[in-house]
């Protein structure tokens, strides 16, 4: 373990690597091997109920005893609006009739914020992983101390100094610095927001200086000497996510994998027309429509993902990848295709050099 560095301490890992969590991308399998590595493996279950996050942390510690992060989403809750779903629905039928396929007839709120689920609070507090992470925003004063009295260290997204200071305020022990590089999801509280767009190097710089809490760096990292890079300019660890996707354990499919693989891998997009908010995507046939569409003639996150989600499974169900939410950072010409373990191995020796 390293010494001097009071967050990664504090977790009990060896390494100041965090596996970035991706819904849809990092498994079980993949947290755990990166955790018995020495590094930080993490799960994103804002995409499950508690069942299914329960059933997910019972994988990773079914092979490893380490610590590892459990990722939430904390967005507003959708507002619904008929008339702007209606309007999606039918902007998109004509794509959906070239597969062959009908769009959904309503759009549904696919999954739940954590901001209103008791339940997930309830099975933490149960199975107390070692870290809990939040994105889109924090969770209220009551879960925040809930989960702080349970011994959870809590970790939540920033991209930009009053994000982060919110963040302090509410108890949280670290911040994750996304800076405009990255792939996914953008972590801003307010999606509608205007973004200062900061990349993490500058990010990190800022959040460093701006809060007393330890810095996680986040975007466009891929090597050791990019974490390097950001543990210089102040951060206790760096997050990687695009890094991982094409490892062993990476749940990304045959054609996410080819388009990484590809010169899309050298043109990201940042879209909101896939799920509803802001996202940087392997540029594809869906970031090309978003290109186009108004912010406001989208509907709100995640209720746009329903559609999003199945106009990729009829375009799948034909042979076309091109619609998928292939999530990816600004660095993603570096990927390397190995073992997640292996991944963290080669990392560390070349932070090393």
């Amino acid at each position: 373990m390293m010494t001097g560095n009071a967050l990664i301490e504090r977790i009990g890992i060896r390494l100041p690597i965090i596996q970035a969590p991706m819904a849809g991308v990092s498994s079980p399998v993949m947290a755990a091997a990166v955790s018995e590595a020495g590094a930080l493996g993490s799960i994103a279950v804002g995409a499950t109920d508690a069942d299914g996050a329960r059933q997910m942390i019972a994988e990773v510690r079914a092979r490893s005893g380490r610590p590892f992060n459990v990722n939430l989403f904390c967005h507003r809750p959708a507002e619904a609006d008929a008339a702007i779903e209606a309007a999606w629905i039918e902007r998109f039928r004509p794509l959906f009739a070239a597969f062959d396929a009908a769009p959904p007839p309503v759009l549904a709120e696919i999954y739940r914020s954590f901001v209103d689920d008791d339940a997930m609070l309830g099975m933490l507090l149960d199975t107390r992983p070692a870290v809990v992470s939040f994105h889109f925003g924090l969770p209220g004063a009551e879960a925040v101390r809930a989960l702080r009295g349970a011994g959870i260290v809590l970790l939540a997204t920033a991209t930009n100094l009053a994000e982060a200071q919110a963040i302090a305020a509410a108890g949280i022990d670290a911040v994750v610095a996304q800076g405009w590089e990255a792939g996914g999801h953008r972590g801003m509280f307010d999606p509608d927001a205007d973004d200062a767009r900061m990349d993490m190097i500058a990010l990190t710089r800022l959040l460093v200086r701006g809060t007393a809490l330890p810095v996680v760096a986040a975007g466009g990292i891929m090597d050791g000497r990019g974490i390097a890079a950001a543990l210089e300019v102040g951060a206790s660890a760096a997050q990687l996510g695009t890094a991982f996707i094409a490892s062993d354990e990476s749940l990304a499919d045959a054609g996410y994998r080819a388009a990484l693989a590809s010169a899309a891998a050298h043109r990201t997009e940042m879209t909101r027309a896939i799920s509803g908010r802001p996202a940087r995507s392997l540029a594809n046939r869906f970031t090309v429509l978003g290109a186009g569409i108004p912010a406001g003639a989208v509907p709100a996150y995640p209720i746009a993902y329903d559609l999003g989600k199945a106009l990729h499974a009829a375009a799948k169900a034909k042979g076309e990848s091109g619609f998928g939410a292939q999530w990816a950072g600004q660095g993603a010409p570096a990927v390397r295709a190995m073992p997640a373990a292996r991944l963290i191995e080669t990392l560390a020796a070349e932070m090393a050099d």
